[in-house]
């Protein structure tokens, strides 16, 4: 599997911003005038009326009114949002980081399966509505992700540097921009004996291309296979909020 990828092309759509990858949202900071929250701390699903929804997660010492960093967290293929949050669930409460976790549209994300579009809108949408209530540090925002939810964060990351600072990903399998805006920053994590998306065809070679192109790369290896090993979560985060 080659570490860059060209998303397939197809005419204009209506929505060609989503069709590129290109996320719309932008955080404002919330007026709340003291009413009560719809959400509350804990994990929530995101309620928006669809077949394949998502989870977000809110801090129990999170406040509306103070700004929290925020990771986009993507599953694996065949995954589900319960699956991906579980990765960041106690880190992300006892840091204090707000959690969303898309359901992809199909059983991975769009432009694996086919191109930028469905996947974007769904994301797009779910940070207006579901964030409504909380105010985002606008420099503390990652999109994260393990295995396909890995590549998707990478290829998403680069298209969006203007929203996103970091880029998580944990055993990524390849990256697949439509452009690249601004240089956020990365730290990839891929196990030397993974035998799912083998390290020196993808982990590795992504690290190198992307330092070739002289974005800021934190790049470990380590002794096992296809997983995250909290220690390389511990790495990420700490990258992230440092």
């Amino acid at each position: 599997m080659p570490s860059f990828r060209e998303p397939q092309k197809r005419g204009p759509t209506e929505n060609d911003d989503h069709r590129h990858g290109i996320l719309r949202w932008r955080p404002a900071h919330a007026n709340h005038r003291g009413e009560a929250r719809a959400l509350g701390p804990g994990i929530s699903p995101f309620g928006l009326g669809v077949g394949r929804d998502g989870l977000v997660l809110i801090p129990g010492a999170a406040v509306p009114d103070e700004p929290r960093p925020l990771i986009i967290m993507f599953h694996g293929a065949g995954g589900s949002a319960s699956q991906a949050i579980s990765i960041l669930a106690e880190q992300a409460e006892s840091r204090c980081i707000l959690v969303l976790a898309p359901d992809s549209r199909g059983r991975t994300w769009d432009v694996i399966q086919d191109e930028y579009g469905p996947d974007v809108t769904f994301l797009d949408r779910a940070l207006e509505v579901v964030l409504r209530e909380y105010t985002i540090n606008i420099s503390r925002i990652a999109l994260a992700g393990f295995s396909d939810g890995a590549s998707y964060a990478l290829s998403l990351g680069l298209i969006n540097g203007s929203l996103v600072r970091d880029v998580l990903a944990f055993s990524p399998g390849f990256v697949a921009p439509s452009r690249m805006e601004d240089s956020p920053r990365v730290f990839i994590s891929h196990g030397r004996e993974d035998d799912v998306l083998p390290v020196a065809r993808c982990g590795r070679r992504i690290a190198q291309s992307l330092q070739a192109g002289r974005y800021d790369v934190d790049y470990r290896e380590f002794s096992g296979g296809h997983l995250v090993p909290p220690d390389m979560l511990d790495a990420g985060l700490n990258r992230f909020l440092g």
